[in-house]
């Protein structure tokens, strides 16, 4: 009699679980009552800035009142697109998140304005979105990547008491340091010729020009996306064909090989880390144009922080390695929005 009751109870749990599953799922892609159900998740920002209010676009996908993830793409000046690698992760685990071009993107407003592309503007512009997408501390969590994560960084110190989590990917804390990694640590692996002749084209202004890129090409491969070029991802390539560069080259430099005599030529947030109380993960590429090390570093000074490091990656990580990284990534959401993150 007893091993006929809980056969029968197993049976009864297996045929829950599909439905429990479908109703989450239902739940999930459910947009009623969403004000962008007309547009497919789609909203046009408006953002107000020193030189009037322009337009920035989002697009939400899902629906998880407890978890929001807003994404906050590199460059400066790339777009959301080479983001879309999460749409085969973050919709299995019920994650909603944000697409997002910042100011001055593809997608959304490209006013001709130097003066706008300021960390400290940018930083306004994310709390404007934050705050017409309704996102607050018992859900949002941003993530930022290579650039993004300076943007997070930076918001976190001004607008933390907003967060819930907080992802900073693929960027060390320091751009003097980054920079002190590219000189001492990957330059020296280059063809020396090659490296002379980049480095005398960035002296004669001569940047924009094919060679540049084409010389740049071995370094991209081993650092920013550990694949033959002609093979990388489709969203990557179309985001960085749509780099806009009269806003990545200010605040960057002309290439990813360090950012040197750039406006953030000198920005270090490494003393202020110990503000940030939120939880935060730190993701670490070891092949990564940012120093594995300086990232781990990070994350031991964050009084919540936590450091995932994907053995096989590059700067691009979620793509090549990417088990690891969104494994890493959705494990810690999901950690912090239970109450059972742990460093």
């Amino acid at each position: 009699m007893k091993r006929f009751a809980a056969l029968c109870t197993a049976i009864l749990i297996a045929l829950a679980a599909p439905a429990s599953q479908a109703q989450q799922a239902n739940t999930y892609f459910d947009g009623a009552g969403r004000a962008d159900v007309l547009a497919g998740g789609v909203r046009m920002i408006p953002v107000t800035t020193p030189k009037g209010t322009f337009k920035v676009w989002t697009k939400r996908v899902g629906n998880n009142p407890t978890i929001k993830v807003l994404l906050l793409h590199g460059g400066p000046g790339a777009t959301h697109e080479y983001f879309e690698a999460f749409d085969s992760y973050f919709p299995g685990a019920s994650i909603e998140y944000y697409y997002y071009d910042q100011l001055g993107s593809s997608y959304s407003d490209q006013p001709d304005e130097p003066s706008l592309w300021e960390l400290p503007r940018f930083v306004e512009e994310v709390e404007q979105v934050r705050k017409a997408l309704g996102l607050n501390n018992s859900n949002f969590y941003l993530l930022g990547h290579s650039w993004g994560g300076i943007l997070a960084a930076e918001y976190a110190l001004k607008y933390g008491k907003n967060l819930k989590g907080m992802v900073i990917s693929n960027m060390m804390m320091s751009i003097p340091e980054y920079n002190r990694y590219a000189d001492k640590v990957l330059m020296p692996q280059m063809d020396q010729k090659a490296l002379a002749e980049i480095l005398q084209m960035e002296k004669d202004n001569r940047t924009s020009e094919p060679r540049y890129m084409e010389l740049l090409g071995p370094y991209y491969q081993s650092h920013i996306l550990r694949m033959p070029q002609d093979k990388w991802p489709e969203p990557v390539t179309r985001a960085f064909a749509k780099t806009n560069q009269k806003v990545y080259v200010p605040l960057q430099g002309p290439s990813e090989m360090g950012s040197h005599n750039s406006k953030l030529e000198h920005w270090d947030r490494v003393a202020d880390l110990p503000k940030i109380s939120v939880p935060t993960l730190v993701i670490a590429g070891q092949y990564d144009t940012m120093e594995p090390a300086h990232m781990k570093m990070v994350a031991t000074k964050l009084p919540r922080g936590r450091y995932l490091l994907c053995p096989q990656g590059g700067h691009m990580a979620m793509y090549d390695d990417q088990k690891t990284y969104f494994n890493g990534l959705i494990r810690f959401i999901k950690d912090v929005d239970s109450g059972k993150f742990q460093r």
